[in-house]
């Protein structure tokens, strides 16, 4: 029997198949298992308390083996116990994405719940905790978990409100204290005017009330001055109707003095006359004996 050239170069190729899907099925095994060695190294470096060499043999392993879902998971959970969420966060996340079965997919969200809570992130821990009740509904302790993220998130809320309200008021109460203050500034500013236009005119009515009690006090001494001019005019004027005495004569008014003398002279007289009288006559008393 002949074999045919194209028979035996299609064999060679099965036969290359074969022997690639061979070594494609043994990698992946041989892959695993040093991924795995390094996990085991991790865990031993976990149970020193020894967290740099935990995490770099993590490392190792998701570098070895990205796809080894139990190296992202624990690396995750390695971060979430030193409270560095975020890297906890990354590598949970990375977790999910990675084929697992249903009690491996509540672990995997139920924790990365827990680090969005460290996080304060309350919507997304909700999110993640109700994730991993779809794939194990009986879970108390995540039921719990939910509730309180549930919580917090509506506190969250309210705070947000309440600040958005008491900002809004606080603005509102800036916005009329400008108000006031351009107000008063305004009133200020139209106080003075009124005040000037009406100091204005007082000013010049005081002005004008000291000019007039000044004119008349002016006139008022003008007219005494005349007055006075006036009566010294008379009196030199009675003067010089006075008839001046001539030589050897008595004046009217030296006359007048002279009967003015005379006249109370006499009356001296008179009155001593009268006052001898009114005594009466003297009566010499006899003697009785």
């Amino acid at each position: 029997m002949k074999i045919s050239k194209k028979h035996i170069i299609f064999t060679g190729i099965l036969f290359l198949f074969g022997f690639v899907s061979s070594f494609a099925q043994e990698k992946p095994e041989k892959v695993k298992k040093e991924a795995n060695k390094f996990i085991a190294e991790a865990q031993e470096a976990l149970s020193e308390n020894d967290f740099a060499s935990a995490e770099a043999s993590y490392r190792k392993a998701i570098s070895k083996d990205p796809s080894n879902l139990n190296a992202k998971y624990n690396m995750g959970n390695l971060y979430y116990a030193k409270e560095k969420s975020l890297n906890a966060e990354q590598r949970l996340k990375e977790a999910t994405e990675l084929e697992a079965t249903k009690e491996e997919k509540h672990r995997i969200y139920h924790n990365l719940g827990n680090s969005y809570m460290q996080q304060k992130n309350y919507q997304e821990a909700v999110n993640a905790f109700k994730e991993a009740l779809r794939n194990d509904p009986t879970d108390d302790e995540t039921r719990y978990n939910l509730a309180l993220a549930k919580k917090m998130l509506e506190k969250e809320k309210q705070d947000q409100d309440q600040n958005q309200d008491q900002n809004k008021k606080d603005d509102e109460k800036k916005d009329e204290n400008k108000d006031q203050q351009k107000k008063d500034q305004n009133q200020d500013g139209k106080g003075g005017e009124d005040e000037n236009k009406d100091q204005k005119p007082q000013d010049e009515g005081e002005n004008e009330k000291d000019k007039k009690e000044g004119d008349q006090n002016e006139d008022k001494q003008k007219d005494e001055g005349d007055e006075q001019k006036k009566n010294d005019g008379q009196g030199d004027k009675e003067k010089q109707q006075q008839p001046k005495p001539t030589q050897g004569q008595l004046s009217p008014q030296q006359i007048k003095n002279l009967l003015e003398a005379m006249n109370n002279e006499e009356k001296k007289v008179q009155d001593k006359i009268n006052a001898e009288k009114a005594k009466g006559v003297k009566v010499k008393s006899e003697k009785d004996w």
